[in-house]
């Protein structure tokens, strides 16, 4: 299990407020309380969940055979990355954007169905940061990774309503 870390902590912070001001920015979205609000959720749960689960990861795949380990290691990052986890990033923006009401299950399907198209995307990122970059750099691989999709996210309910 990791420990808190500052490094990663600021990692967080700002990847994931690059990500989201830009895609706050192109919806035309951005409030100052939202990107607290994600520097927030950057600095804690994401630094803290993501890297503790990546290394869960690792120990967990040590014995398994070369191809099979590759395999696994990206399959369970993309079941990490799950629509729930889409639905809470979605739940947590409009949280912080003061937009909480619009919550409701469709939150769910669109992000079910930007997961689904996402998919292609998702499994050749993963099987890089899982099995190309050092378990020391995965997070701030998979929080870029993921800031770029925070973009793509913030787009989902124009693009699947």
């Amino acid at each position: 299990m990791l420990t808190f870390k500052w490094k990663a902590s600021l990692t967080g912070a700002l990847i994931y407020l690059t990500g989201d001001s830009i895609a706050a920015l192109i919806t035309e979205q951005f409030t100052v309380w939202r990107a607290l609000g994600i520097v927030l959720v950057g600095a804690s749960f994401y630094a803290f969940e993501i890297q503790s689960y990546f290394a869960w990861i690792e120990k967990k795949m040590q014995d398994i055979p070369d191809q099979k380990r590759k395999f696994y290691k990206t399959f369970l990052a993309l079941v990490y990355f799950n629509p729930l986890w889409i639905a809470r990033h979605m739940v947590f923006i409009a949280l912080f954007s003061g937009k909480i009401s619009d919550v409701d299950t469709q939150v769910l399907w669109l992000a079910l169905t930007g997961f689904v198209y996402n998919i292609p995307v998702s499994i050749l990122a993963n099987y890089l940061i899982q099995n190309v970059v050092p378990l020391h750099w995965r997070f701030p691989a998979s929080a870029s990774f993921s800031g770029l999709m925070a973009i793509y996210y913030s787009l989902i309910p124009m693009l699947f309503s």
